[in-house]
């Protein structure tokens, strides 16, 4: 077995981006310059520990374009406007980064972030990206807060339970579909960048627009992999026909979905698998036990309410299912996972539980500030055996 010391050397010990983020932010609110001690004391406050040295490489290698070293051991930010007419840095806020255990939050749009990212910073990617975008525009999301609808399909109620709003993805034409496929061409594009040879790049999606988001995604020059299927009865489905279910009441037009498809994705290997593994950590999924590999039909259940409660997100996936899904796809244990559309932090969360170091972005505000408190919740949550 690979010795473990080794592994970490590969790894950075956080996120890409949260120390340089913490400094900026800190620096951001001094009046001129400050020392390295002072700096780094700062970036501990924010992040947890880090080594004096990787806050010294920061400075270092960002100067002159961010910082300004202004003596021995002293720096400062760059004006902003100088750094953005560099296009250099689009410095965020400190109210737009959030740290929970070992997720780092930000509240951004996750193409300007995933921009300002270093190439090969990161090991894995799970996210619920907003395939039907029209659900997720500010006009429709502020329709669904308002109770009022929308695209937001309103179902039925059935013995007193009251049912979470349903995204339409039956109305999307033409153009949106092509709007659709051009938006998950440009992720997957800044996915192949930012992520190491052999990582695992898993999307939810749902069976009437999964090949729209393949087949986008590998012209990026990801590599499809297949599907995992969570098997989930859910509302969709099943309907009579609208304003004739009583003429044709013995027809369905869509079969009752009781699957949810994720398309596996993953970057090009650098070398053999075993090449990859060795440099990156990266180039399979994790085992569930010695004798059980993981597998692409994972059982499911809708997301319980208790969870639905702490973060509702009309997206969020169940924790018994993401932890399994989490924990698996970094294959050596170790690396940071990605989510460029956090939601309501159910990636993150799950994460913190198996032990890895994350990232969340969420465009949203609200959903980012749920976030922050939601992921520490459902990290907490006892859920029963995974999957």
């Amino acid at each position: 077995m690979r010795d473990k010391q080794q592994i970490r050397n590969v790894f950075m010990p956080l996120p890409p981006g949260v120390i340089r983020d913490s400094i900026v932010s800190f620096l951001s609110t001094e009046c001129s310059d400050a020392s390295i001690a002072d700096i780094t004391s700062a970036v501990r406050s924010r992040v947890g520990e880090v080594s004096g040295s990787s806050v010294r490489s920061y400075l270092s290698l960002n100067s002159p374009d961010v910082f300004e070293r202004t003596g021995r051991g002293r720096y400062r930010l760059l004006s902003p406007e100088s750094t953005q007419k560099q296009g250099k840095l689009k410095i965020l806020a400190p109210e737009t980064i959030a740290r929970v255990g070992n997720a780092t939050l930000y509240n951004a749009d996750c193409f300007d972030w995933l921009d300002d990212q270093p190439q090969n910073s990161i090991h894995a990617v799970v996210t619920d990206p907003p395939y039907g975008l029209i659900e997720y525009s500010k006009k429709e999301t502020e329709k669904l807060r308002s109770g009022k609808g929308g695209v937001w399909r309103i179902p039925p109620s059935f013995d007193g339970h009251q049912r979470a709003p349903l995204p339409r993805f039956t109305i999307l034409n033409d153009e949106d579909r092509r709007e659709l496929s051009v938006f998950f061409h440009r992720l997957g594009t800044a996915l192949a960048r930012v992520a190491v040879p052999g990582a695992n790049i898993l999307v939810a999606s749902n069976p009437l627009l999964s090949h729209i988001v393949a087949g986008a995604m590998a012209q990026s020059g990801l590599e499809i992999r297949g599907y995992i299927s969570r098997q989930v009865m859910t509302m969709r489905g099943g309907d009579r026909p609208k304003n004739a279910h009583e003429e044709f009441d013995d027809v369905s037009v869509m079969p009752r979905s009781q699957w949810e498809p994720w398309v596996m994705l993953r970057k090009p290997l650098d070398g053999r698998v075993q090449d990859n593994l060795r440099r990156w950590g990266t180039g399979g999924f994790k085992r569930i036990s010695e004798d059980r590999p993981f597998g692409d039909l994972i059982r499911s259940h809708p997301t319980p309410a208790l969870e639905k409660k702490i973060a509702p997100h009309p997206s969020l996936k169940p924790q018994a299912f993401m932890r399994h899904l989490v924990r698996a796809v970094l294959p050596l244990g170790e690396g940071v996972v990605l989510d460029p559309f956090m939601g309501g932090g159910s990636t993150l969360a799950a994460a913190n539980v198996v032990g890895y170091q994350s990232v969340g972005i969420e465009l949203d505000k609200n959903f980012f500030e749920m976030a922050k408190t939601s992921v520490e919740q459902l990290t907490n949550v006892v859920v029963r055996e995974s999957p």
